[in-house]
């Protein structure tokens, strides 16, 4: 099975490159979908998080707007939170993959935003970075999150530079596009020459 990783910073455009990629057949893997889902399932996640980070639970259950705040205003915070985080992602997502392959899968796509950090990255063929304009992505974040420009420019500061994905993927893909459809159509063209 060939797996490519996506990574980039929130509001790059990785949806729509995932998206291009089911369009090729792709069994998709989203990490941050993982995460919100072992959010809820996975119980010794949760605990080692609350031992961490106070008054970040409510009913047993995971307050993300809280524990966001915390992260995203503090680098070694968020560094906690992803040791404790990335672990449990990593064998959710190796465990994803051997169902894949068993299916006779013969695409994979992961999609992380530290996907080089959590050490995913080593597992994939294929490494490509989505990048796009500072301001481009604070204004889609904003929009898709229903936040503010200063919220928005706090977890772009809070994410590795345009550079770090430069110097660490195999491709780089930048979105300047004005549409979504615009650059889906581009992400398109751009896996056809890779596929």
């Amino acid at each position: 099975m060939y797996i490519i990783g996506i990574t980039g910073g929130t509001g790059a455009g990785k949806t729509s490159a995932i998206e291009a990629l089911q369009a090729f057949g792709a069994m998709v893997l989203d990490c941050d979908e993982v995460y919100h889902e072992l959010l809820i399932s996975n119980i010794e996640m949760v605990k080692e998080i609350e031992a961490n980070f106070a008054n970040v639970t409510e009913d047993g259950k995971i307050n993300r707007l809280k524990l966001g705040e915390i992260v995203w205003n503090d680098a070694d915070a968020l560094q906690k939170l992803n040791a404790i985080t990335h672990k449990f992602v990593n064998d959710e997502i190796d465990r994803r993959i051997n169902v894949f392959q068993k299916q006779g899968a013969s695409i994979a796509a992961i999609d992380a935003i530290a996907l080089i950090e959590s050490g995913q990255g080593k597992r994939c063929d294929t490494i490509v970075g989505i990048t796009a304009p500072q301001e481009s992505r604070i204004q889609r974040i904003m929009k898709r999150d229903n936040i503010s420009k200063e919220i928005a420019q706090a977890r772009i500061n809070a994410q590795k530079p345009e550079s770090f994905y430069k110097e660490n993927c195999d491709f780089i893909l930048e979105n300047t596009c004005d549409t979504k459809e615009e650059f889906e159509e581009k992400c398109i063209e751009f896996f056809k020459g890779i596929l």
